[in-house]
């Protein structure tokens, strides 16, 4: 298992921005700051999915924390409030002084004799996380208030102080047991204010040793209750029962109003003797259909709601344990492998793999509607999409040993092949899946090659596959002839069908052309990665026959006579002419010589082409003109033959998959340029930064966001494929690895920003390439994953 423990205290403008994640495997999820307080409109203690793994809601929101002690009351919650236009800031972080990442999640305090710590984990396959509080007082008696925040909104959709009443109103919503309602007892004459200004009273004295519960039923989803359990503590109603303005400083960076409201009725009151000792746990579940009732008059006097807790969170630590040994081919080594990281310093490669084959994990999840698993593209928004599942595949359940979560979602998308495509989305609502991508289908056969590669053993050409010479048991290798099975007889028959859809024709203008390269896309249809479309504005049109495009083509028409000669399928010569001559288009089209690389589109559709340069010396260039104006018109000249010359990274792709396309000499002039124009730490920016349309920084309105997301920004992901084509044309030397490690280096010092022991979707494309969009992204996880393990760590046993 491995943890990160941050030293935190600051101010809590300083830690805001930094996150953490936890998942429960059906889609539901939990996150928030290390400093406490919540900075985007999905986070939350509990966001439940429905529908999994769709469908999600936030249940709760957070638990906020106040300590009472000689007549004083210390709030150790943190917070941003909006209000009367003014930001105002509740800096309990200040008594902070660790956050703890290691399959659960711990904030540990200080105030005064009081040392606070808070753990929270989720309930794996289950709408449900837990939270323990083990308070040590080694001074007078004090006491200590827990305040749940409650609510019921679609995860990316926050409340207005109007809605959450509608949804949640205060005089109807909930039902408490036991001492609901204020109380006949003497209160303490012990007043104060919580974050929001609010007046509060807090009651002295124990209530009854029964745990207590408050159950919340949204007015709008009455076959839903959120039930909360506590251990024994005096439950006490509050005036003021609205959180409102709570300001989320992620989506004000966006340009959004980043507000949100939550309910919290009630205060649960602990008293913390001099010198004791006090464990306290609570529970949060989202009760659904008919188990709603059951659990609605189910007794909770048998249950020791610290211990059960406890047992969640000690689930939670566990299972990332096991996770992590499974990867390494040691599945009884937990808990051994325990290592908790402090700074990037204490990261090696070994740590790397480590941390990331852990944080594989929050990506995998199930899918209802198949009863099979699938692939989360990124956290906290996304859902399941061809094309990332696919890029991610390898990384995140081969490498981990998670075969058979991988043969379940190959199983899932082949399901829903149609016409030679699989599907790029499967829409949160539960909508019929999204066809639109020229690449997912492609991807698909990556993911089936490198599958055998990992479950047979054998690479073409009889090399040893990637399982050989590893720390994995004998027991931990997959049945290579089921495994082969499998692909022939429900696999099969699927890439057949792509290829048939290609090579004739399919929806969204793909169809393979005179020459054999693949054509794909038109007008408003965006079908590579770069997808940006904002209502009739195409960002990146790529419409005609892009790189990557006709290298995964080629790909896969490899991948396909290798499968159809393993199974005796009469279509394999057919499939090995077609490859040579998409091999010998490729070379003559695609390679810009003036460049050194690759074009990103040729055969441009007219909107894909960009704007001509202007020189001097005119359109045509003469012996005395200088390299300025030679390079203007050479540029000019490509774009007259219908090619796009921008550098972007696509091309690295004709160098880093399995069959090349490229001679030696050509694949490293692309590396070459890739590295010098294109790499920027954690990923590869998406176009030059010398070309007039690269935009440095993705910050803002959606609007500049969209501008900026394939015209300059870094993407994680793509940093996979430089790294294994940089080993590959430098002749997987030992420098070779050494120099990869270095490239891959700062991925170690950002599992330490942005989300904790993960990587980020996008970074800034210029210095200091701050983390953006998604704050995990399963394809940049996946494929560093995928390239630490094969280029560097496996190379290096071999």
């Amino acid at each position: 298992m491995v943890g990160f423990e941050l030293n935190v205290g600051g101010p809590l403008e300083a830690d805001l921005r930094r996150e953490w994640v936890l998942t429960n495997g059906i889609g539901g999820y939990a996150g928030g700051s290390v400093t406490g307080a919540l900075n985007r409109t999905h986070q939350g203690y509990l966001i439940a999915s429905l529908h999994p793994p769709v469908e999600r809601f936030i249940a709760l929101t957070k638990t906020e924390e106040r300590v009472i002690a000689s007549e004083c009351i210390t709030d150790i919650s943190a917070s941003v409030h909006m209000k009367d236009g003014r930001e105002t800031a509740c800096e309990g972080n200040r008594y902070m002084k660790s956050f703890l990442s290691d399959g659960a999640v711990t904030f540990s305090y200080e105030v005064g004799s009081l040392r606070i710590r808070k753990t929270l984990a989720m309930k794996n396959g289950a709408n449900g996380c837990a939270l323990i509080y083990r308070i040590e007082n080694l001074g007078e008696a004090a006491k200590f208030i827990v305040t749940p925040l409650f609510n019921w909104r679609e995860h990316s959709s926050p409340h207005t102080p109007g809605t959450i009443k509608e949804v949640l109103p205060a005089d109807c919503a909930c039902v408490c047991t036991p001492n609901a309602g204020k109380h006949e007892e003497t209160y303490a004459a012990v007043k104060g204010s919580d974050a929001d200004g609010h007046e509060a009273v807090y009651a002295a004295g124990n209530g009854s040793g029964a745990d207590g519960r408050i159950t919340v039923v949204p007015h709008s989803e009455e076959h839903v209750s959120i039930r909360f359990t506590f251990s024994p503590g005096r439950l006490q109603e509050r005036s003021e029962k609205y959180d409102t303005g709570i300001c989320l400083k992620t989506e004000t960076d966006n340009e959004a109003e980043g507000l949100d409201c939550a309910f919290k009725p009630y205060d649960i009151v602990y008293e913390i003797g001099a010198g004791e000792t006090k464990v306290i746990g609570c529970i949060c579940e989202v009760i659904q259909g008919a188990d709603k009732a059951s659990n609605d008059n189910a007794a909770s006097e048998d249950i020791n709601i610290a211990d059960e807790a406890q047992a969640v969170i000690n689930t939670s630590r566990e299972r990332a344990g096991e996770l992590v040994n499974i990867a390494l081919g040691d599945p009884e080594a937990f808990p051994r492998h325990k290592h908790i990281l402090g700074s990037p310093a204490d990261v090696s490669d070994s740590m790397l793999f480590e941390a990331l084959a852990q944080a594989a994990d929050n990506f995998i999840a199930y899918r209802s509607s198949t009863g099979l698993s699938t692939v989360l593209a990124g956290l906290p928004w996304f859902t399941d999409w061809g094309r990332d599942t696919m890029i991610a595949f390898t990384g995140l359940t081969l490498v981990t040993g998670r075969f058979d979560e991988a043969e379940a979602i190959l199983k899932t998308f082949a399901r829903y092949e149609k016409d030679g495509l699989i599907p790029n989305m499967f829409p949160d609502g539960g909508q019929e899946p999204l066809y639109n991508t020229a690449d997912a289908s492609l991807w698909y056969f990556y993911a089936v090659h490198k599958y055998l590669e990992y479950t047979t053993g054998i690479r073409e050409g009889g090399e040893s596959g990637m399982l050989q010479g590893t720390d994995r048991e004998p027991g931990k290798v997959p049945d290579h002839g089921l495994r082969s099975e499998f692909i022939r007889t429900e696999i099969w028959p699927c890439l057949k069908k792509i290829i048939n859809g290609y090579k004739h024709g399919t929806h969204f203008s793909i169809k393979m052309d005179e020459d054999g390269l693949i054509h794909a896309g038109g007008g408003f249809d965006q079908v590579t990665w770069m997808d940006v479309r904002v209502g009739d504005w195409v960002a990146t049109p790529r419409h005609g026959k892009p790189v990557e495009i006709n290298a995964l083509w080629y790909n896969a028409l490899r991948i396909a006579e290798r499968l159809a000669k393993d199974f005796g399928d009469p279509d394999a010569g057919e499939y090995a002419a077609l490859a040579d001559k998409v091999k010998d288009s490729f070379n003559k089209r695609f390679w810009y010589e003036e460049g050194g690389y690759l074009f990103d589109v040729v055969d441009c559709d007219a909107d894909s082409l960009p704007g001509r340069r202007s020189s001097d010396s005119g359109e045509k260039a003469d012996t005395s003109c200088d390299a300025g104006e030679a390079e203007d018109f050479a540029w000019n000249s490509a774009v007259d033959a219908g090619n796009d010359p921008r550098l972007r990274p696509n091309q690295i792709y004709a160098v880093s998959l399995p069959y090349s396309l490229l001679d030696p000499e050509f694949e490293l002039s692309v590396v070459e340029a890739v590295k010098e124009k294109l790499y920027a730490g954690c990923g590869l920016r998406s176009l030059d930064p010398a070309d007039p349309d690269y935009h440095p920084i993705y910050l803002g309105s959606l609007e500049k966001r969209d501008h900026a997301y394939h015209q300059g920004t870094a993407w994680g992901f793509l940093l996979g494929a430089f790294i294994t084509a940089y080993v590959k044309t430098h002749g997987r030397t030992e420098e070779a690895r050494r120099d990869a490690a270095e490239l891959i280096a700062p991925v170690k010092a950002h599992l330490f920003e942005n989300c904790i022991g993960s990587v980020s979707e996008i970074f800034d494309g210029d210095a200091p390439h701050n983390g953006r969009g998604c704050y995990a992204q399963a394809w940049s996880v996946g494929e560093i994953l995928r390239c630490l393990y094969e280029d560097i760590l496996m190379s290096r046993r071999a």
